[in-house]
């Protein structure tokens, strides 16, 4: 699907986030990543293959609880 040079990473690469939009609406909260990934605002993931990643997005700093 990527026509870039040097080619983007593919859907099932690690950093497969890194690769070029196609389509961005935010109104809608996701865009189509050039290697067919669709990626939400919530940062989970729908691969060409169906396979679903969940939200990963990391904890802010005011949100993390450290044991005493």
């Amino acid at each position: 699907m990527c026509q870039h040079k040097p080619p983007c990473p593919t859907a099932d690469s690690p950093d497969r986030e890194a690769a070029h939009l196609l389509a961005h609406h935010p109104e809608q909260g996701w865009s189509l990543l050039c290697n067919g990934v669709l990626l939400f605002e919530d940062t989970g993931e729908l691969l060409p293959d169906g396979q679903i990643i969940a939200p990963h997005r990391p904890l802010a700093a005011q949100q993390v609880v450290t044991a005493a």
